[in-house]
Parts: C-alpha cells; structure tokens; sequence
C-alpha cells in the first residue's frame, strides 16, 4: 500500500492530536451497529450447517480478525476512515444455502476462496477503481443516499414495536440537534440503552467462550463453486464495494486511492476463509456512521474512529465465543433506531450532493429512488439497478445535449 502524495505516515503522535471523543464514540456507534445487525444470521448458518461450536466460534474470530487488522491498518496508512465488514448480503445467500442444503460449508468456503482472489486481481489490476472513476459525483451521491434512505425510515418504523425506548432516542436526538449537535447521537446510544434496561427489553447472555481459529475443510466443486461464487462476487461489489467507496467519496475522501482498498479486501478475504471466514470487504453503512462530521467537524480527525472501532473489533474476535452468545441480548428495534438517526445528517449530505446540479438532478433522484426501493430483480440487488438506470438518463441526456 502507498500513501497519497503528501501525506505523512501516522505515528502515535499524530494519534494523540487527532483523538477525540466523539470519534471514538462513533467507532464503538458503528461496532455496535454491525454487530447486532447481521450477526443472527451467522448464527442461523452454522446452526444448519450443523458446525461444531469451535467450527462457529472460528467463522466469528477470523471474520472479526480479518475486519479488525484491515480497519487499523488502512485507516492508518491512508489517515482516512476507512471502516471494513463483511458481506451481509453475501452471508445472506449463504445462510439461504445452508437453510436449502444447496451446498455443503467445505463449498461455501471454496466459494468464497475464489470470489476473494477475482476481487484481489480486480484491485491490483485497477479494473475497479477505474470503473468507479467514471461515475458522476451526483450518481454516486444519490446512490449512497438511496442505500442509507430505509435505514432512516426504519428508524421511525421500529417506534410502535419499542414506543418507550425509540421514542425516547428520537426525541433526544431532534434534542440534541437542536441544542448539542456533536453529541446527539452518542447521546442516543446512551438513552437507548438506558430505558431498554429499565423497560426489560435487554435478553440473557448464554454459553460463551474465547475466540478461536481452527483449519476448516475447503471444497473447490467446480459446478457448486462457481454457482456461488458468481452471487458472492457481484453482491459484494455492487452492495458493499461501490457504496463503500461511494461512502468516502461522499464525507471528502476522494483522495483515499481506491484499488488498494480493493486489493486488501481480497487478500484478507483469502487468509481468512481457511479457517471459516467469508467476504471481508469495504463497509458501506456503518462507514457513513463514522466518516460524517458526527464523528467530528474536522475530516483530518475522523480516522480515529475507525482506529476505535478496529480495536473493537479485535476485542471482539478475542472473545468471539462470548460474542455468539449474547446474540439477541440488544433489542432489535433499538438497534435499527441508532442505525438510522446516526444516518440522518450523511443522508441530508448525499441528498443535497444529488441534487445540487440541475443538469443530473433527475438522474440522481432515479438512481436514489430505485436503490431506495430494495428491488431485486434478475438476482441482482437495487444498487446495481439504480446505478445504471441513473447512468444510462445520465448518458442520454448528456448525448441530447
């Protein structure tokens, strides 16, 4: 990896002046969001994969690894917020294999193996980054507002299924904006956390354990691997990749250089499916949680979110047998509640980027509006969609022109 031209490497000096609170809190907003979200489904997976707990706790502990030493070691390389994750729709198929008995875990794996090294060739030969070079400022806004628009709206829906406790974080928030900006949303953390303990809505803690890593049987069926790895490959790319690159680009990051970023994903990716791990790749979601000014009014300073959070991150793969068990303990809707109110000021951001200029404002607002809408069609998600039917109008009207 190479630094941008004029950019000192960070040194624990440079760490000192740029932490901040904020920034760390919205490392640990992000974790906690990433988490809980999607982590039920690893759980399903391995359930009807009929892994061993050691075979579960290694998925856990080399997916988290992978996340944590990639966090930390791009945020500090590129002194950028550059947050990793795994593939949520990518464990989605493989859940929906496990569920159907499909394919066997040995195949996922092979899968994933050879969906890894097509996303490493794609960054080390630039393929991606020049792809997403091409796409307009506005398209690329609107399709990062069009991904983070339901998880605003699913704010306010998880408000009849928890009134105590979302009501309460919303009205600390619209509070909070109003009078103490820079710490509403931790502020929001803390109540919601708060009343879901007084309200009784917080579940037991069960099993546990340390994190582990153990080899993994690793199958290259040709005919099943391929099936899986084409799905794998292209949801990763177009659910998580584009609009976590769409995300820095949208909080002043365009300086960050895209293929490595790319490149490094893959090979985390590689290293850690032996030992039961899937798709490591850019983070799109919790990314904009902590490369908005939420985390801090000054760009420079924001990395160290990202810092906290690959911190966090290895903590957690450290105790990944305990992190399992206390799956279900935060209660869903006060999750979704965070996700979306700590989303609300990148969203308005990406949505004035959009449609600022008139001349790809309808552009935009299609490729915002079908991306928003979730729609899959052909097995391919609505990014995908959203962004060509947005570059296609584009085309067109710039060719009229």
């Amino acid at each position: 990896m190479t630094a941008p031209a004029g950019a000192a490497p960070a040194s624990l000096a440079v760490l000192r002046r740029d932490v901040s609170v904020s920034a760390v809190l919205a490392g640990v907003i992000a974790i906690v969001v990433s988490v809980a979200s999607s982590i039920g489904l690893l759980v399903q997976a391995a359930q009807d994969f009929d892994l061993t707990p050691v075979q579960a706790a290694s998925w856990l502990t080399a997916s988290y690894l992978a996340i944590g030493v990639g966090t930390l070691a791009l945020s500090w390389r590129f002194r950028a917020p550059v947050l990793l994750a795994w593939s949520t729709p990518g464990l989605a198929v493989i859940a929906g294999v496990a569920a159907s008995g499909q394919a066997s875990f040995p195949e996922v794996l092979g899968a994933c193996v050879v969906s890894a090294a097509v996303m490493t060739v794609l960054g080390v030969t630039g393929a991606f980054g020049a792809v997403t070079a091409r796409i307009p400022p506005a398209l690329a806004n609107a399709l990062l507002a069009g991904v983070l628009l339901p998880f605003v709206l699913g704010a306010f829906r998880a408000l009849p299924v928890a009134p105590v406790a979302v009501g309460g974080m919303i009205v600390v928030f619209l509070l909070g904006r109003l009078f103490f900006p820079r710490w509403a949303v931790p502020a929001v953390l803390l109540v919601g956390a708060l009343l879901s303990v007084l309200t009784g809505q917080v579940g037991g803690l069960t099993g546990g354990g340390p994190g582990t890593l153990a080899f993994q049987d690793v199958s290259l069926n040709l005919g099943r691997v391929l099936a899986l790895a084409l799905p794998l490959t292209v949801l990763t790319l177009a659910s998580q990749q584009l609009p976590g690159v769409a995300v820095l680009r949208a909080c002043g990051f365009g300086r960050v250089p895209t293929s490595p970023l790319i490149t490094w994903t893959g090979v985390l990716s590689l290293l850690s499916a032996p030992f039961g791990a899937h798709t490591t790749n850019l983070a799109a979601i919790t990314a904009a949680i902590a490369a908005n000014a939420e985390a801090h009014p000054d760009e420079d300073r924001r990395w160290v979110a990202c810092v906290s959070a690959g911190v966090l991150y290895l903590l957690l793969a450290a105790g990944a047998g305990w992190v399992l068990g206390a799956v279900g303990a935060i209660p869903a809707p006060v999750i979704a509640a965070l996700a979306g109110l700590s989303l609300v000021g990148t969203t308005l951001s990406s949505l004035t980027a959009a449609l600022h200029d008139e001349r790809t404002r309808e552009a935009a607002l299609l490729t915002l509006a079908v991306t928003a809408s979730g729609v899959t069609f052909l097995g391919v998600g609505s990014a995908v969609w959203g962004l060509a039917a947005g570059g296609v109008l584009a085309w067109a009207a710039r060719t009229r022109a």
